[in-house]
């Protein structure tokens, strides 16, 4: 992996980089209208030297969100490695708590708290490690079950770790994510995918101008073009086997029909408009790992009902939409 991916370049700039000035205005939109991911706070890397984690079975609980593509990479991951031993999961609702900040909430729990951390909110983790933390706290996050502190919430990198320096516990049959010999390969793509794909429906929805939404619906739409093109030439992104970039790939495609053509407004067309696409998706879904870990009626309750950066849902009215039918990502797909 690089020193620096084009990813963290564009965190590092960040919302200080022509930031909105008016107080009204949500702290990751950019002076032009364009919506500008915040950086991750906790990226250390696992291994033995001086600053890493230690890789270290039942030490680490791993906070997801079933409607967030970031966070469900990771479990993705961690069913496909058979890691599900080594690291506990924890859940949060997909609706997001009251508060008068972004956080997530365990009222999924008994008596509304994680039942190995004791908390109440994904943001207590994130005070334990930090008490003048002020971003979002975000999942997906790796916290450290002795102290209560997340270590880890670096989503770009996250899969990559679990990958590498968690493969002495990976099942023996566990497929090869990250295989050494395409690592310059799959680290390139995933950064096309994250810019103009995972990110790049985000940079749509969360549009304040009609310039900035345009440019993002634009690039987001050749880039899926262009990926329907090289999935009519091979099975997965790098040939017959699953990789780190179709994992990542498809969490995206999973929320596509249901929540991004709709409440972000990505709607040229929908994924089941495309052929290759569609089926490649279909297909991934069918596979173990994938499709036993979406949760459509957490997507789109999520999506349409939780505010996001303007604090308003989509659906004022609590309406969840009733479509897609999921009985469609069940069709065969004729790519084996």
């Amino acid at each position: 992996m690089s020193a620096m991916s084009e990813q963290e370049k564009t965190n590092n700039i960040g919302v200080s980089a022509g930031a909105v000035t008016q107080p009204s205005a949500p702290a990751e939109i950019a002076g032009s209208g364009a919506f500008v991911r915040q950086p991750n706070r906790f990226s250390a890397f696992f291994g033995e030297a001086p600053g890493e984690l230690p890789a270290e079975p039942g030490r680490y609980r791993l906070l997801w969100c079933a409607a967030c593509p970031w966070a469900h990479r990771a479990v993705i991951v961690r069913r496909l490695l058979g890691l599900e031993q080594a690291i506990s999961l924890g859940t949060v609702d997909p609706i997001r708590p009251p508060l008068p900040h972004a956080d997530w909430a365990f009222t999924l729990d008994e008596g509304e708290v994680d039942p190995v951390l004791g908390i109440r909110y994904v943001s207590d983790a994130y005070r334990a490690a930090d008490p003048d933390y002020r971003g979002r706290p975000t999942v997906p996050a790796l916290v450290d079950i002795p102290s209560g502190k997340v270590v880890q919430n670096d989503y770009f990198r996250l899969t990559n770790h679990l990958e590498t320096a968690w493969a002495v516990f990976h099942a023996p049959d566990a497929p090869d994510l990250y295989p050494e010999h395409l690592r310059g390969e799959i680290d390139a793509l995933n950064e096309v995918i994250f810019h103009e794909v995972n990110n790049g429906v985000y940079k749509a929805g969360f549009a304040r101008s009609q310039e900035a939404y345009e440019q993002a619906f634009d690039t987001l739409f050749t880039r899926l073009d262009w990926l329907e093109e090289r999935l009519g030439r091979s099975r997965y992104l790098f040939g017959d086997g699953i990789t780190d970039s179709d994992v990542r790939l498809y969490t995206t495609l999973a929320r596509f029909d249901a929540a991004y053509f709709t409440a972000f407004r990505a709607n040229r067309q929908r994924l089941a408009d495309y052929t290759h696409l569609w089926g490649y998706a279909r297909d991934l879904y069918q596979t173990r790992g994938f499709g036993d870990t979406t949760d459509f009626d957490a997507i789109k309750r999520h999506y349409h009902l939780s505010g996001h950066l303007s604090g308003q849902g989509n659906s004022p009215y609590g309406i969840v939409p009733l479509g897609p039918d999921p009985e469609g990502w069940l069709l065969p797909h004729g790519r084996g």
